[in-house]
């Protein structure tokens, strides 16, 4: 079915297009977020923002980038690094998988293709962990090649754009998808694929919010189909448990060194965050309040964790806690270079036992053309 715009039912659907790129792109270039992945323009940087970007927030990534950059600020260092370092500074992002994937990939590139990301987004694909937007992202931002990015954001778009509502079973939301990726290749400016790009994602994100869409400042309205009212489907329902961790800190030695904090590695087997270290689990998450250190919240997927922190003593531990891996005292500056679950990282940061993340600025941000 051919698709029409309310600017003028007469004009051939080319001039509609070039309207709606230059309102587009015109409100991308005044009112983009001034982002830290925007300033440069290799490949490598983009890769990495784009893989810190899914399924997480801008504003959880900002500062997590400058420091993994810093730390690794290019692919061979990357390469070179420990999967245990690389996980470290991912502590906190969730989706460890990505982390390891990455760093894979990375050694890849380093070994078979001389440190240097292949330019298609058919090639990158090719790569460990390099789905069909990571590659069309690196590919359009980074080399200019015209291949369209669609992610949950450039989906709602389009869909309130075209008045499509969401797809459902029975092979609806395929159709729906296979339709979304034919429309937003039509749409997408080949001259400027990458700030196209950006600029779909920018505007779901900031303006076509899935809530509350800001219409009335929208530059696309003139061009919109529905003006944010679009049927949706339902999002599955969000579920709540509550979950206890011992935290138990021996106090320093005499001699050098500081405290120490008990910490347990979650078995290589776990379908969840293998191999990252957390503190050891409560057998019954309820606690004396004289032995309450905190109370938090943690969110990850589709479950709310109500998470009660327990101070031990350590004759107390073995009878308190369900021990399932490798269990170790760590000195609170080694913790601190460990690949945390973020959970664990978050409660030894509240307790100012772990300082809050420092970021390095000896590497400068290559300017963006």
């Amino acid at each position: 079915m051919p698709y029409s715009f309310s600017m003028g039912k007469q004009e051939p659907e080319g001039a509609k297009i070039a309207v709606l790129r230059d309102s587009l792109l015109q409100w991308y270039v005044e009112h983009r977020r001034d982002l830290p992945w925007r300033r440069r323009t290799d490949p490598y940087a983009i890769w990495v923002s784009e893989v810190m970007l899914l399924q997480t927030r801008v504003a959880v990534v900002v500062d997590r980038y400058r420091e993994f950059m810093a730390r690794f600020p290019t692919l061979i260092a990357l390469a070179l690094a420990s999967e245990d370092e690389v996980l470290a500074l991912w502590s906190g992002l969730g989706y460890y998988r990505r982390a390891r994937l990455l760093h894979r990939a990375a050694q890849f590139v380093a070994e078979r293709l001389g440190g240097n990301l292949p330019a298609s987004a058919a090639q990158l694909r090719a790569l460990p962990g390099i789905g069909a937007y990571t590659a069309a992202a690196i590919a359009s931002i980074a080399y200019g090649e015209p291949v369209a990015v669609v992610d949950g954001n450039v989906e709602r778009v389009i869909c309130r754009l075209a008045g499509w509502a969401a797809g459902g079973r029975n092979g609806e939301g395929a159709r729906l998808r296979r339709k979304i990726e034919q429309r937003a290749g039509q749409w997408l400016d080949p001259a400027r694929s990458g700030d196209w790009n950006q600029a779909m994602m920018e505007l779901g994100a900031t303006l076509c919010t899935p809530r509350n869409p800001q219409c009335l400042v929208c530059p696309l309205a003139a061009c919109c189909r529905t003006r944010g009212e679009h049927e949706t489907a339902a999002r599955p329902p969000m579920v709540s448990r509550t979950v206890g961790y011992a935290l138990v800190v021996r106090a320093p030695a005499p001699g050098p060194g500081g405290r120490v904090v008990l910490l347990e590695q979650r078995p290589a087997e776990q379908p969840v965050m293998p191999g990252l270290w957390e503190l050891p689990a409560l057998i019954d998450a309820e606690t004396p309040p004289e032995e309450l250190r905190m109370t938090l919240r943690h969110a990850i997927l589709q479950v709310n964790y109500f998470v009660r922190i327990r101070t031990l003593h350590e004759d107390r531990v073995e009878a308190l806690t369900a021990k399932s891996g490798q269990r170790r005292w760590t000195p609170l500056d080694e913790a601190a270079r460990l690949p945390l679950t973020g959970l664990a990282r978050k409660v030894l940061m509240r307790a100012h036992l772990l300082p809050a993340p420092r970021i390095e600025t000896s590497a400068p941000a290559q300017d963006a053309d």
